[in-house]
C-alpha cells in the first residue's frame, strides 16, 4: 500500500464516518420532531410516508456531499452538516404548518402530499448544497 494513499484512506473514513453520523443523528431529530411515527408508517408500506421521508434523507446527503466537496476542515463539514440539518427540520415544522392536514394526509397514505412534502425537502437539499458552492 502506498505512503500516500493512507493520508487519503483516512480522510475519507472520517468523511464517510462523520456524514453517516450526521445523517443518523438528522434521522433521529427529524423522526422526534415529526409529529407522525414515518417508520411505522413505512413498515405498514405507506408511500406517502416514504415519499416525504425519503425526500428529506436525500435532500439533507446532498447539502452533506457538497460540503464534503467543497470543505476543506473536518470541523466546516460538520458545522455545515448541522446547519443543513437545522434547515432541514425547520423546513418540514414550516410545511406541516403551511400545508394543511399534511400529517393527516401522510397518515392516510395520500401520495401526491408525500410527494409534495418529499419534493420540498428535496429541493431545499439541493439549495443547501448549491448554496456551499
Amino acid at each position: 500500500m502506498s505512503t500516500a494513499f493512507l493520508p487519503a484512506l483516512l480522510a475519507y473514513l472520517s468523511y464517510v464516518g462523520s456524514g453517516a453520523l450526521l445523517l443518523a443523528l438528522f434521522t433521529v431529530l427529524y423522526c422526534r420532531v415529526t409529529p407522525l411515527d414515518e417508520m411505522q408508517l413505512i413498515r405498514q408500506h405507506n408511500q406517502a410516508a416514504a415519499l416525504s421521508f425519503g425526500g428529506a434523507l436525500v435532500g439533507f446527503s446532498l447539502t452533506l456531499a457538497s460540503s464534503a466537496w467543497h470543505l476543506n476542515t473536518l470541523p466546516s463539514f460538520m458545522q455545515w452538516g448541522v446547519l443543513a440539518l437545522l434547515v432541514q427540520i425547520v423546513v418540514h415544522m414550516l410545511l406541516s404548518r403551511c400545508v394543511r392536514d399534511l400529517q393527516q394526509a401522510l397518515q392516510d397514505n395520500n401520495t401526491a402530499m408525500g410527494l409534495l412534502a418529499g419534493s420540498v425537502q428535496l429541493a431545499v437539499g439541493v439549495l443547501n448544497a448549491g448554496s456551499l458552492s
